[in-house]
């Protein structure tokens, strides 16, 4: 009997035991499936995260189209999006100004020293519309409502070949692609305040491509060249192009070339590209019809574990065609600029530049408003700044200027003062 109620003992531990696998088979099961729907569910969020993000990044940013920093919106991978969104944003700064008495501020200035207005829309696929409005600039005499860029953005047109962002149109009014100050001369994106003596920059109508290859990327236009914005009155073009390379995470390389074609001295007046804070215009006798400049440069930045080293250097040859004197100018230029974040908000930024020319060349610098010839200039630039976040920067900044007119004038009273308040939304 005993014997019998051990077997019956052992029969129905098996039968348990069995039932309790049964059981753990189907719960494991049940969790399984359910784990394979919160997957799905997971995947779905996740791309509609991306096509969000997508479309909200503006192109030049991490992730979007290489080779230009500004304008349009960031290619949707889905090709979906509602034709009436619009995407309004804008930037300016407020500033106190302050600088000796042949300085552009002898009597202390608060100021709108930048305002901005930026509208973006998408227009059909992968085409978008970018507009600049600007209220307020420091070049600008005043205070006042004018244009900056404005085009169309055909993104990724290589496509239609199976090449992904290798090449990209813009149609309209933009940036002139020459070297790289450019992209941080709004006070946002500026470390300093003021601009290195050169400044070499612009807005001119035309058609631009751009876009990379690997590590390189490139940006290349064709425009009319003077600053009349309603017409070009001579048929020779500009053309100016930017090849730029990046072997490692930590450097970045690029040079830049640039001839503004043949200019009307009398209709077109000045190029649309600005030189030494100054639009390059006829200089001599006042007999030249036609004149024209051709820029070469290159630039380097080394990026550092707590902030940057960026350097430019380069050439501009002048002429035109008066038949009286020879007005050929040689100008040569450079500009070393370090930052280095003294804390993760609090930064420190200096600026040296510098400009030869040894016939002379108008470079108005931080002085008054008429350019005198110069042969020999420098600037050095200090300032701290400290962000409170990417939208809203505190800085100020001391500059010391001296250099030599043709003459043998000495200009060694711009020295200037500045702080400012930067923003953007």
């Amino acid at each position: 009997m005993l014997l019998t109620t051990a077997g019956n003992l052992r029969a129905d531990d098996a039968t348990n035991t069995q039932y309790q696998l049964e059981l753990l088979q189907a719960q494991n099961a049940k969790l399984d499936a359910l784990v394979r729907q919160q997957q799905a569910v997971i995947e779905s969020l996740n791309q509609r995260v991306g096509n969000i993000e997508a479309q909200a990044v503006p192109a030049g940013l991490p992730g979007a189209v290489p080779g230009e920093p500004a304008g349009g919106l960031a290619t949707n991978p889905s090709g979906n999006f509602s034709p009436g969104k619009v995407n309004l944003s804008g930037e300016g700064s407020l500033a106190f100004f302050h600088s000796d008495t042949a300085g552009a501020y002898p009597n202390s200035e608060f100021r709108v020293d930048e305002a901005r207005l930026f509208v973006e829309a998408p227009v059909w696929g992968e085409v978008y519309f970018f507009s600049e409005l600007v209220l307020a600039a420091r070049d600008n005499a005043g205070l006042g409502l004018t244009l900056g860029e404005l085009y169309l953005d055909f993104e990724n047109v290589s496509q239609l070949w199976g090449r992904e962002r290798m090449l990209n149109v813009r149609v309209g009014r933009m940036d002139i692609p020459f070297g790289e100050e450019y992209f941080r001369r709004d006070s946002i994106d500026n470390p300093l305040i003021s601009h290195s003596l050169s400044d070499l920059w612009g807005i001119d109508e035309g058609i631009e491509l751009y876009g990379g290859m690997g590590k390189f990327n490139y940006a290349v236009a064709v425009q009319n060249g003077g600053f009349s914005g309603t017409h070009d009155y001579d048929s020779d073009k500009s053309v100016a192009g930017r090849l730029s390379y990046d072997p490692t995470r930590w450097l970045h390389l690029s040079a830049s070339g640039m001839r503004t074609g043949n200019l009307d001295a009398v209709d077109d007046l000045w190029s649309e590209l600005w030189f030494g804070n100054n639009w390059i215009g006829a200089i001599g006798s006042g007999n030249a019809t036609k004149f024209k400049a051709n820029v070469v440069e290159g630039d380097v930045v080394i990026r550092l574990p707590h902030g940057y080293l960026r350097a430019f250097g380069g050439y501009l040859h002048y002429d035109d065609n008066d038949p009286v004197v020879n007005n050929q100018r040689d100008v040569y230029y450079y500009t070393v600029e370090p930052v280095y974040d003294l804390t993760r908000k609090l930064y420190a930024a200096a600026r040296f530049s510098q400009v030869f020319a040894p016939e002379g060349f108008r470079i108005l610098g931080n002085g008054t408003a008429f350019a005198p010839m110069t042969d020999a200039i420098w600037q050095l630039s200090l300032g701290l700044g400290y962000r409170f976040s990417p939208q809203l920067v505190l800085k100020a900044e001391y500059t010391f200027t001296r250099g030599q007119e043709l003459d043998g004038s000495q200009r060694d009273q711009e020295d200037f003062f500045g702080a400012a308040a930067a923003f953007k939304f």
